[in-house]
């Protein structure tokens, strides 16, 4: 792919990937492997790979999942740390793209406007806007968005009353100054979720006086950072073989945990209480401050490395406070209780923006797509729109598991299409379908705020996202590739005229 504009007419790509994250790189590997003979390139955003692992670089930044499910099949695991942090994860994609050649096809810094298919030669015309140069039009067989779900240039950021009056800085994890040093100084964390309690311990690790605020509890659950079985594997079998046996162990954990919490969340919550009041100081507030209003996996389960914020909270150096906020004040925060929390930073952890296929303008022969008409097919295609798949991971397990099944599956549908002689899949919405639940059925905050924008599901497979690995993996990977509600069409004449004697697309040149 040659991004100049006086290239446009070149030879189309097979596949164009949106978003050298984790799930682009990985997609990109799958392709290298399993479908080599297809031309493929990836535009990023930003200035380097890794989405969401070179985006975030606040303190202690780390996966929620063990990385022996939250890592590529394809690719062992092979630090001890089961629970990695961000610089560890960002490390292992950057290897996983040199082994497999994938630097090479990926240009940096370049912008998806938006795509619009044209039936009649069955191509998407992509408009990409470099950051340094003139906007063209890059022309591709398959769109592929592993773009995230969220919104990169700004987080979820609720205003305050009062906040003009704090004298101290107002900080956000996902735009985290380099220059500041949290050493000394009081800091009120505002959030119960993954980063708050992924925050709060490394800012007490690093001198500060944390104080976390949560206008409800979440459930939170210590964890070993590493992996005593997955330890015994490596000493007696290979890397491969060890990975993929530590892997299948921590599959099936979390679909027992995920279990147990939906069908008996009444022990559950027992369970968790339990361990919760093992891990605290005797006569802590569990029921404060620990127990919410809500059953487990209702919303994510947190998880935090070695108990690191109950024994934060033991030493002293982290104090939690539950309840409404009032406002902020020139020294810090005002409770609706009254009470006054002194701090000289306030970071507001309190989630994400959504944005789906990264804000991307989709267009179908002219006609614009608007997601939240349309209904998932298989979690990774919209209903009427040809030659689309999009990267949507698991709420309630490791992301890259589903991400990586989704990867494998469009390699044999691309596979299973050259086989058939046919160019164009279409899925088609069944008659009486209306799409009636959410894409993400899920109680977080930052779901619910976006519901109006998210695609549907339908009422039965495969229409509906699914969420158990073990299915998944039968069905996407073994299971027929094409399904009786998938219209596949030849390319038309016109299109295969196009290519003939054209050179594969490169890309060219990498900022």
């Amino acid at each position: 792919m040659n991004l100049d504009p006086r290239r446009d007419c070149e030879a189309p790509l097979d596949v164009l990937i949106v978003g050298a994250g984790l799930s682009g790189v990985g997609l990109a590997c799958t392709l290298a492997r399993d479908a080599p003979h297809k031309t493929y390139a990836i535009v990023e955003t930003r200035a380097a790979l890794g989405g969401t692992w070179d985006l975030f670089r606040y303190p202690g930044v780390r996966s929620d999942s063990d990385l022996f499910t939250f890592a590529y099949d394809f690719k062992p695991w092979k630090s001890r740390k089961a629970i990695a942090s961000g610089g560890e994860i960002l490390a292992y994609i950057q290897e996983a793209a040199a082994e497999h050649g994938v630097l090479d096809h990926i240009r940096f810094r370049c912008t998806v406007v938006a795509a619009d298919w044209d039936g009649a030669s069955a191509l998407w015309s992509v408009r990409v806007r470099p950051a340094d140069g003139a906007e063209t039009i890059v022309r591709c067989r398959w769109l592929f968005g592993a773009t995230g779900y969220y919104d990169y240039d700004q987080g979820y950021r609720p205003r305050f009353p009062g906040e003009e009056t704090f004298a101290g800085p107002i900080l956000h994890p996902q735009a985290w100054p380099d220059d500041f040093d949290p050493a000394g100084k009081r800091i009120a964390v505002i959030g119960s979720g993954a980063t708050a309690v992924t925050l709060v311990p490394a800012l007490a690790e690093a001198g500060a006086e944390v104080t976390q605020i949560q206008r409800t509890p979440g459930y939170v659950l210590p964890i070993p950072s590493g992996d005593a079985i997955a330890d015994f594997l490596r000493r007696w079998l290979s890397a491969k073989r060890a990975h993929a046996l530590a892997r299948r162990k921590n599959v099936l954990r979390q679909k027992w945990v995920y279990a147990l919490c939906r069908r008996y969340p009444k022990t559950a919550r027992r369970l968790i209480r339990w361990v919760n009041r093992k891990a605290l100081p005797e006569a802590y507030p569990v029921d404060v401050h620990f127990n919410p209003p809500y059953d487990p996996w209702d919303q994510r389960l947190c998880v935090v490395p070695d108990g690191d914020l109950f024994k934060a909270i033991a030493n002293g150096r982290v104090a939690i406070v539950t309840g409404a906020i009032e406002r902020l004040t020139a020294t810090g925060v005002r409770m609706a209780s009254g009470e006054d929390i002194a701090a000289d930073a306030i970071v507001t952890a309190t989630g994400l923006r959504l944005k789906m296929f990264g804000g991307i303008r989709l267009t179908v022969d002219g006609a614009r797509v608007d997601p939240a008409q349309k209904i998932v097919f298989k979690g990774t295609m919209l209903d009427g729109v040809p030659n689309f798949c999009f990267a949507v991971g698991y709420t309630n397990s490791s992301w890259t598991l589903k991400v990586g099944l989704l990867c494998r599956w469009f390699c044999r549908l691309l596979n299973e299409l050259d086989a058939r002689g046919m160019a164009v899949c279409v899925a088609e919405r069944p008659k009486g379908e209306t799409g009636a639940r959410p894409l993400l059925d899920f109680g977080a905050g930052y779901i619910k705020r976006a519901l109006h924008e998210l695609p549907r599901q339908g009422s039965g497979y495969p229409w509906v996202m699914t969420f158990d690995y073990v299915s998944d993996e039968r069905l996407l990977t073994r299971g027929a590739v094409v399904d009786p509600a998938m219209r596949l069409t030849p390319a038309p004449s016109a299109a295969r005229a196009v290519a003939v004697g054209e050179a594969p697309a490169t890309v060219a040149g990498r900022a």
